[in-house]
């Protein structure tokens, strides 16, 4: 827990206080009576009234404390119901998807289990996808809308080799469309070399004009939480900007990338113009895209496993951990044990502590 307004902490010492007045007054009270006349009382109250008459105000110390508390304005991290919020969910659509090491193949798979994530995530969150196979490619807007969505699924084509960063960089474009993310940037081929052409399909961001451009200020990792990417893959790099480049500019922004990678433990064979090649995703890499913005990683090995664990995800965003004020809720507290202190002494002694 931690305090809006810590400088009026200062006014817990009004609770040592109070309590030291109420053990004075009881003090004051038994000076006043005669030894018989309390010898009366005692006999009067029995053994468990005598400690009784302590708790009414006993708890008007502590909706004391509560209140005093609650002037500091404390905030503490509770579970929420998630706002409007966005979910990019980038999938590689590159040719090793026909892989059959998961039946009936892992493109099939993946369809499915992300139509059946869309409809587990709560109407109010828009979801967007992003494919990413040689090049990346919007294939639909952040939208509320899960018909166009499973339309867009259906309509995914298979290409040839993985551009992983590229799915990052999209990704952060439809989250950012105003920073000018472009996502050619660093596009290189998977040693290093230049590609030999532009990719088509890409989506660019135009940058804005230098008057217009804000100065980027790097916030912590983890801490954006209106959008989130997911990001499945079932291979490695093997063109595109680095990854590992593409997750620190995530990092920056604070958005989290929850990384799945698909497939069997030892890969899956795919026929690939004519010859037999087995695929296997690079899990370390994905485990590093995770852990640089403090997000999850997860590991499907079936599809299966893979509805898992977007069950898994789903639930992340229908509750939320936020840091938040909790001053009503501690007012309110110290309200009700105030009101059960009056109660009791009214109850018990028919007169207010």
């Amino acid at each position: 827990m931690s305090f809006l307004w810590p400088q009026y902490l200062w006014l817990l010492l009004l609770a040592p206080a109070l309590a030291w007045l109420y053990v004075a007054l009881l003090r004051r009270k038994k000076r006043a009576l005669s030894y018989a006349s309390l010898r009366v009382v005692k006999e009067a109250l029995g053994p468990g009234a005598r400690y009784r008459r302590h708790i009414p105000p006993a708890l008007f110390l502590l909706a004391m404390i509560i209140i005093l508390l609650a002037v500091a304005r404390p905030t503490a991290m509770v579970t929420l119901p998630s706002e409007g919020r966005m979910i990019i969910l980038a999938m590689d659509v590159s040719r090793s998807m026909l892989a059959t090491d998961v039946k009936p193949d892992r493109i099939s798979a993946a369809k499915d289990a992300a139509k059946a994530f869309m409809q587990e995530v709560p109407a109010n969150i828009k979801i967007g996808l992003v494919t990413f196979a040689g090049t990346a490619a919007v294939v639909q807007a952040p939208t509320h809308n899960r018909e166009d969505l499973v339309a867009a699924i259906d309509r995914f084509t298979l290409q040839r080799h993985t551009a992983i960063g590229s799915g990052i960089m999209a990704s952060l474009a439809t989250i950012f469309p105003d920073e000018g993310i472009i996502v050619e940037q660093g596009y290189t081929s998977g040693w290093g070399q230049p590609a030999q052409e532009t990719p088509r399909n890409a989506p660019i961001a135009r940058a804005p004009k230098p008057e217009a451009k804000k100065e980027f200020k790097p916030v912590a990792p983890g801490t954006y939480t209106s959008a989130s990417i997911i990001l499945l893959t079932d291979g490695r790099r093997t063109t595109g900007p680095d990854p590992l480049a593409s997750a620190r500019m995530a990092a920056d922004r604070g958005v989290k990338i929850h990384t799945v990678g698909f497939g069997s433990a030892a890969g899956g064979a795919v026929n690939m113009e004519g010859y037999s090649m087995y695929m296997a995703f690079d899990e370390e890499t994905l485990k590093a895209i995770a852990s640089l913005t403090h997000a999850d990683y997860f590991k499907a090995s079936s599809g299966e496993d893979l509805s898992k664990v977007y069950s898994t995800l789903s639930t992340k965003f229908v509750l939320e951990k936020k840091e938040s004020e909790i001053t009503a809720l501690m007012a309110a507290g110290a309200a009700l044990l105030a009101v059960l202190a009056g109660a009791l002494s009214l109850l018990w002694f028919n007169r207010l502590a």
